[in-house]
C-alpha cells in the first residue's frame, strides 16, 4: 500500500478497547464516559480486518487501546493473528506483533502473549516514584506495573518503557529511569506529551520540549545516535554507559510526518490515516455488509490510504484547543 506521498503503509496500530484500568492525566478525563460495549468490533471482526491489512502489505501490527489487555478474551485475537506470523523468505505476510500496555495485567498474561507470538512489548511507566505514579495515573499502584513488568521479562518478552516527558512532573526523573532501564535491560522511550482530547487540565503546563530534555540528558550521559528503527516514530540514541537504547518521540518540536508508515484503527472500526488529523474512513460498515466480500473490504481499505495527509496539525498553546477531539485511549497510542 502507497500513500498519496508515496510511503508504503506497512504498520497498523489497533486499539481494541477505550477502556483503562488507569487515567491517566495526559490521556483522561478523571470520569470518563466509555463507548458501548454494542459499538465495539467483535475480535472475529477485528481479527477479519486486521487480515485485510495483513493481505494488502502490512508487515506489523500492534494491539492498543485504552488498555488492551483488559478486553475480555483478547488473548483469542493475539493467538488467531500469531499465527499468521512468518518469516520474511516466506513471502508477503505478518512478521511482527506487539502491544502496548500499561503493565498491570502483565503479571498474568504474560507467558500467554508470548506463546502466541509476541516477542516484545512497549509497557507505559512515566515514574520510579510510587507517590507520582499514584497521582499521574490517578489511582494506579506502581509496584503492580513492576511486578508486571518482571513478569513478562521472565516470560521472554523485551520490553521497552515508555515515559511521557511531564513538566514540573519527572523531569527530574530521567537519569534514574535511563540508569534503572540499563541495570534491568530495558531500552526507553520519552514521548512528547500531544494535544488529543479534554484531559481537565491546560496542556501547556504539561509540555516539556525534548529538544531541550535530550541536550540535559547528554550532559550526564554519553549518547551515540543509533539507526535503530521498530516501525514506529521514535529516533534512537544508544546510552554508551549502559548499552539500551534511548528513543525519543517528538511530534511538537520534531514531527516524524515525512517517514510514517503507519495507520491507526479503532475498537469500532474507524480507520485513522494520521493520529493528529480528523479525517477517518468507516470500516464498520463494508466489513458488517454481507453484499460486500474481502475483496471489497480491501478496496475501502485502499480507498481510504489514498486520502492519508502529509502531516499533523498538532500545536499547544496558553489559548489553543485539543488539536484532536478525540482522547489518545480512542485512538489507540
Amino acid at each position: 500500500m502507497l500513500d498519496p506521498f508515496r510511503r508504503r503503509i506497512s504498520y497498523l496500530r489497533v486499539s481494541v478497547t477505550d477502556r483503562c484500568d488507569l487515567r491517566c492525566v495526559y490521556c483522561m478525563a478523571e470520569d470518563m464516559t466509555f463507548l458501548p460495549k454494542r459499538e465495539l468490533l467483535t475480535l472475529e471482526e477485528l481479527e477479519r480486518l486486521c487480515g485485510a491489512f495483513i493481505d494488502l502489505g502490512v508487515e506489523r501490527i500492534r494491539l492498543t487501546g485504552g488498555e488492551p489487555l483488559v478486553r475480555r478474551g483478547v488473548m483469542q485475537l493475539f493467538e488467531a493473528l500469531g499465527r499468521r506470523i512468518g518469516p520474511k523468505e516466506a513471502g508477503p505476510g505478518l512478521r511482527e506483533l506487539t502491544v502496548t500496555t500499561n503493565g498491570t495485567q502483565l503479571t498474568k498474561m504474560a507467558d500467554g502473549l508470548f506463546r502466541a507470538g509476541v516477542r516484545r512489548i512497549n509497557v507505559s511507566m512515566d515514574t520510579l516514584d510510587p507517590a507520582t505514579f499514584t497521582a499521574v495515573t490517578r489511582w494506579g499502584k506502581l509496584d503492580q506495573t513492576l511486578d508486571g513488568i518482571f513478569a513478562a521479562k521472565a516470560a521472554g518478552l523485551a520490553v521497552k518503557i515508555n515515559a511521557v516527558a511531564l513538566k514540573g512532573v519527572n523531569e527530574d526523573e530521567y537519569d534514574r529511569l535511563i540508569a534503572w532501564c540499563g541495570e534491568h535491560g530495558f531500552d526507553l522511550t520519552l514521548i512528547e506529551t500531544m494535544p488529543m482530547g479534554d484531559v481537565a487540565g491546560d496542556r501547556t503546563d504539561q509540555y516539556l520540549p525534548l529538544s531541550a530534555v535530550r541536550r540535559r540528558i547528554a550532559e550526564r550521559w554519553t549518547l551515540v545516535p543509533s539507526e535503530h528503527r521498530t516501525g514506529g516514530p521514535a529516533r534512537y540514541d544508544t546510552v554508551a554507559e549502559t548499552g539500551q537504547r534511548l528513543g525519543f518521540i517528538t511530534p511538537m518540536t520534531h514531527n516524524f510526518c515525512e517517514s510514517c508508515n503507519r495507520v491507526r484503527l479503532t475498537c469500532t472500526g474507524t480507520l485513522y490515516m494520521c493520529l493528529g488529523q480528523e479525517d477517518a474512513a468507516d470500516l464498520r460498515a463494508p466489513l458488517r455488509d454481507p453484499s460486500v466480500g474481502d475483496a471489497g473490504l480491501r478496496d475501502a481499505i485502499l480507498s481510504a490510504i489514498a486520502r492519508k495527509p502529509k502531516g499533523h496539525d498538532f500545536v499547544i498553546g496558553r489559548d489553543a484547543r485539543p488539536s484532536v477531539g478525540r482522547h489518545m485511549s480512542v485512538t489507540g497510542g
